[in-house]
């Protein structure tokens, strides 16, 4: 089990956003939360990362992460994209790309040549600021800086939010690429795939257990904050 939340609650201030989530994710899945807007998906993405405080369990790999900091959350395995990408316009695409490295100098399973090979247009600005990024290179840039950080499941908000139609299939094509990075053979990853691109948050365990080569999307449904179905 990669992720379990049970009875999951968070509050802005005396608003009471979410009422009771419940969710999995194992190792290898792809789940998507599906929800109108306002039932408290977001909050839900923001609430597993420590952003907002929950009360509930959240458990990681079987251990018990609510209550801590997103810093150690994010040391732990979780990587996040926000719904707003949050690059850092004045440094350059490839300084942002660095910021998401757990310890300077230290690469993980992904490296700059890596993003770089998967999505030219940030090979070709990477000594660009970050600022000047169109909108869906900004997003790229976001998730490529996320991977940078090494995680085992990532959490991505809104990846296609106010990106004009041809964007959004341009990062519904990327992320097919980043999840078809590693071949079938590779013992770090194996090749899986994600089935829908529509425009909600998603959580996805980028370790697929050994020997599976999986095609899954589960998904939950949020309604008023809670979870109304899973599938």
């Amino acid at each position: 089990m990669m992720l379990e939340v049970r009875d999951l609650h968070a509050f802005y201030g005396k608003s009471h956003i979410l009422q009771g989530v419940d969710l999995r994710v194992d190792q290898g899945e792809i789940v998507s939360l599906l929800g109108r807007n306002g039932v408290g998906r977001s909050t839900a993405c923001k609430t597993i990362m420590g952003l907002v405080p929950p009360v509930g369990q959240i458990g990681f790999k079987g251990r018990a992460i609510a209550g801590l900091r997103p810093d150690q959350i994010a040391h732990l395995g979780i990587g996040y994209v926000p719904e707003d990408r949050q690059v850092f316009p004045g440094l350059t695409v490839r300084q942002n790309l660095e910021l998401g490295l757990k310890r300077a100098g230290v690469v993980g399973r992904w490296k700059f040549e890596d993003v770089f090979a998967l999505f030219p247009n940030l090979a070709a600005r990477q000594d660009n600021p970050a600022g000047v990024l169109s909108g869906g290179e900004q997003q790229m840039l976001t998730m490529c800086r996320t991977l940078m950080g090494d995680p085992d499941l990532v959490i991505i908000d809104e990846p296609t939010e106010g990106l004009a139609p041809k964007l959004v299939e341009q990062v519904g094509t990327l992320l097919d690429e980043i999840a078809n990075f590693f071949s079938p053979e590779s013992q770090a990853w194996k090749r899986y795939h994600i089935q829908e691109r529509i425009n909600h948050p998603r959580l996805w365990s980028v370790s697929p257990p050994e020997g599976r080569s999986l095609f899954l999307s589960q998904y939950s449904l949020l309604q008023q904050g809670r979870t109304a179905c899973r599938a």
